[in-house]
């Protein structure tokens, strides 16, 4: 897989938040909290790590996800699966 630089999976992610999960783009940020800021429940993290997974083409499990908080947790993590590292 081609190497992504931070702004760039930070786009693809804000793409997915405002495409596929209906949030506005203007409240998406780096620090944006992904359950308390956009709203997010267990399911839509599970939705999100499966439309991950398409971009990365590598597995993702949800439970990968479970310390995530923020829009730059996620995008921290992707960088990482990317790379093949350990995510936490």
């Amino acid at each position: 897989m081609a190497e992504y630089t931070r702004e760039e999976i930070f786009n693809v992610l804000k793409d997915i938040l405002v495409n596929d999960f209906e949030i506005e783009p203007d409240i998406i940020d780096g620090d944006a909290n992904l359950f308390e800021d956009l709203e997010f429940d267990s399911i839509d993290a599970v939705d999100l790590a499966v439309r991950l997974q398409e971009f990365t083409n590598k597995k993702i499990s949800p439970d990968d996800f479970k310390e995530i908080k923020t829009v730059d947790d996620v995008v921290v993590a992707i960088e990482k699966i990317i790379r093949d590292e350990e995510i936490i």
